[in-house]
């Protein structure tokens, strides 16, 4: 089966969700909005870490540098005490020299492996030299706990004194990393005001183009903000009168052209009337009636194209579905109708009624007969006109609702009509907000649904 739809905005594409190559969604955002904020997030989350690693590594070695530094004093002094203390008196002081990362034990304790780390090895380096010469320094690193440190000595009168050092890593203020994520959270909604800013104009531009009507006009884009913001609503503004006066000079050459036939058209009419040879003067009567519903379709076409005119009203549809199918029957040709709606709606009568006549028209000339069936659906109303005909190649389903148009062989020049019927069709539902569709039916025939947007309102029981 194959399908032909026209939306009522054509410079409107679907927003269907996108696909990779492989088949997997797409992990980037659709919007440039998305993508931006993505990018720019992304960006302070890394800058955000890298400086937090490079501010806490610059701390860290500051901080030790500054440890060792005084350790190293520290100990030196405590040993310069303990040296001046007898030997009964020094366990009294082991409390008053002991500080929060290291303690002194009078005695000697199991040794531990080599030194493994680089802040360990420092500072035995930083203690054995602010002992100086007279003291022979062991330091042992414990081999299962590599953040204790064993420096052995001996006082001058030969008693053994060990140094516990417990390394522990700088500690982290509690502030910093509420004030990195509040810094993190600051510079993400400046962000995200930035890329608002940036990117609320194209939200503009694309609000504009899907406003245009079928006729191309719409309110002008407000030609405000930054210099290319402002080109670019002078761009798509000055892109709008361009298009809208060339259709409108198209639609008024083809008015023209169309009625300006008509006067020699009647002449030739008169003149066949002339005519002694009967057989002649039929066939240029047939053509000539042929040539009058081409330009009287043309003017039709030509007056549709300026836009509809007409007021909206609620209506009910299924009467005036009712009167159309009742016109043709009356007039013997085979119409049926099924269906219905059974709410008023609201919309444009006289538009959508040369809608469905068209569609009828087209569905008898190819189907010999032609059913029209109503219904309520989802967000609006679908009419449809069905038929056993021929349908069209899915190759031509695009081409048959362009003017002049008409397929050769089953739908030919003898009975194809102007080829406008489709045209004008397509050319008022895109005015009315609605979307025509055309679909070959199974088993044969076409298939032409018309959806109308909006929401019958029920009668009250």
């Amino acid at each position: 089966m194959s399908a032909t739809t026209l939306k009522a905005n054509p410079l409107h594409a679907p927003n269907a969700s996108v696909r990779t190559s492989r088949g997997g969604f797409r992990l980037l955002p659709r919007s440039l909005f998305g993508r931006l904020m993505l990018i720019l997030i992304s960006g302070l989350v890394v800058a955000q870490i890298v400086s937090f690693g490079l501010v806490f590594y610059e701390r860290t070695q500051s901080s030790l540098g500054m440890m060792i530094r005084y350790v190293g004093k520290d100990v030196a002094s405590s040993v310069a005490i303990l040296e001046q203390q007898p030997a009964q008196a020094r366990p009294q002081w082991l409390q008053r020299l002991d500080r929060r990362n290291y303690r002194y034990t009078l005695g000697a304790v199991a040794p531990g492996g080599a030194i493994r780390s680089g802040v360990a090895r420092q500072i035995a380096n930083t203690i054995t030299q602010a002992l100086g010469a007279d003291y022979q320094v062991q330091a042992t690193q414990s081999g299962g706990d590599t953040s204790r440190l064993l420096l052995q000595t001996r006082l001058s009168d030969g008693a053994p004194l060990t140094l516990e050092f417990s390394l522990q890593p700088v500690p982290l203020s509690p502030w910093m990393v509420t004030a990195l994520v509040m810094q993190l959270l600051l510079l993400a909604v400046c962000g995200w005001i930035a890329v608002r800013w940036v990117t609320r104009p194209l939200t503009r531009l694309a609000e504009a183009a899907d406003t245009l009507g079928p006729d191309l006009t719409g309110p002008a884009l407000s030609e405000t903000g930054s210099l290319e913001v402002v080109r670019a609503a002078r761009a798509f503004n000055s892109m709008q009168r361009r298009i809208v006066d060339h259709l409108k000079e198209r639609m008024q050459i083809l008015a023209a052209i169309s009625h300006d036939l008509q006067t020699p058209i009647t002449r030739m009419r008169l003149r066949a009337d002339l005519l002694d040879d009967a057989e002649l003067r039929d066939k240029l009567h047939g053509d000539l009636n042929a040539m009058q519903v081409l330009v009287q379709d043309g003017i039709a076409y030509a007056r549709d194209g300026q836009g509809i005119t007409e007021a909206a009203c609620r209506i009910d549809l299924d009467a005036l579905l009712d009167s159309l199918v009742h016109d043709y029957t009356s007039a013997g040709r085979p119409v049926r109708l099924s269906g219905s709606i059974q709410a008023p709606f609201t919309t444009r009568p006289n538009a959508l009624r040369r809608i469905v006549v068209n569609l009828i028209d087209n569905a008898l000339k190819f189907g010999l007969d032609a059913e029209v069936e109503a219904r309520s659906a989802a967000g609006g109303v679908v009419i449809r006109v069905l038929d056993r005909g021929p349908g069209i190649p899915p190759s031509e389903m695009q081409a048959v609702l362009q003017p002049f148009y008409r397929i050769e062989g089953s739908r030919n020049r003898e009975t194809g009509g102007s080829g406008l019927g489709l045209a004008i069709a397509q050319q008022l539902t895109n005015a009315l907000g609605g979307m025509l569709t055309l679909t070959n039916r199974p088993g044969g025939g076409l298939e032409a649904q018309v959806f109308l947007r909006g929401h019958p309102v029920r009668r009250r029981q």
